[in-house]
């Protein structure tokens, strides 16, 4: 915590698990701290906090412990400010929003991240800026001198390679595909309301459409091949239906600090 109090987010801004999070703060209007950190050395700051339970960011400081993972972070706000919901009310339902939680965050979410790397990562000047943004500049110099090293390491971690990356292209589709049938009349996934489900699909996709309600710079789209799949993924019932939940629900929030 804060010395006011609040609860503190340690984020890294372009991450979209980081936006689920920080979304799920937002969208309950919770006063709260948001701490940005330097790719790479976050994997420290995210152990040292959670005790080695979690080995990446978010992690939320509250009431004293400090919570990593952004489906544990929103059951932990759920409790805590229960209102306005993001769990349905409805037990059948409510099983069903949290299994397709799941779902985006295990099919969406890492073959999305691992098909912008591989080619983001050979674009520094698209990448680095945004990764250092608000960081000293010392900081900053010494981070674009590393970033080779950054970038090999990332490739590994997140084994990116250029048929993963095309298998995980495949994977990104068929979850948008999921989301065009799932819609419900009202436009969501689960019952007539937004709810978990929807925010989780919408956050991990917000990379494709890059809305103007995001809180932060976005990277540029890629140029050629790349940028060409991001187009076609917007222009997807799915893609303008991300536009749509950013307008409908992505509040501005309160943080407090950065």
């Amino acid at each position: 915590m804060t010395d006011n109090g609040l609860p503190v987010l340690w984020q890294l801004e372009l991450s979209h698990y980081n936006e689920k999070a920080r979304w799920a703060l937002d969208f309950k209007r919770i006063p709260h701290v948001r701490r940005a950190l330097l790719p790479g050395p976050h994997l420290l700051v995210a152990r040292r906090l959670t005790r080695g339970a979690v080995q990446t960011t978010p992690v939320l400081t509250l009431d004293g412990r400090s919570i990593g993972d952004s489906t544990a972070i929103i059951a932990a706000l759920e409790e805590r400010w229960p209102q306005p919901p993001l769990y349905p009310d409805d037990r059948a339902e409510r099983r069903r929003a949290l299994e397709l939680e799941e779902y985006f965050d295990e099919e969406l979410g890492p073959h999305l991240r691992r098909a912008l790397y591989h080619e983001l990562l050979g674009q520094p000047e698209l990448l680095v800026p945004l990764m250092v943004r608000g960081q000293r500049r010392s900081v900053q110099l010494m981070f674009r001198l590393l970033f080779p090293i950054l970038a090999g390491a990332i490739r590994q971690r997140f084994r990116v390679s250029e048929a993963a990356a095309l298998r995980s292209r495949e994977r990104a589709v068929g979850a948008m595909e999921r989301i065009e049938r799932e819609l419900g009349p009202g436009g969501y996934l689960v019952g007539e309301r937004f709810t978990v489900a929807d925010l989780t699909a919408a956050s991990l996709l917000y990379p494709v459409v890059r809305p103007p309600e995001f809180p932060y710079p976005t990277v540029s789209s890629p140029p050629g091949e790349a940028g060409e799949f991001l187009q076609a993924l917007a222009r997807r019932p799915a893609g303008r239906w991300v536009s749509e939940m950013y307008a409908r629900h992505r509040t501005a929030g309160t943080p407090a600090g950065r």
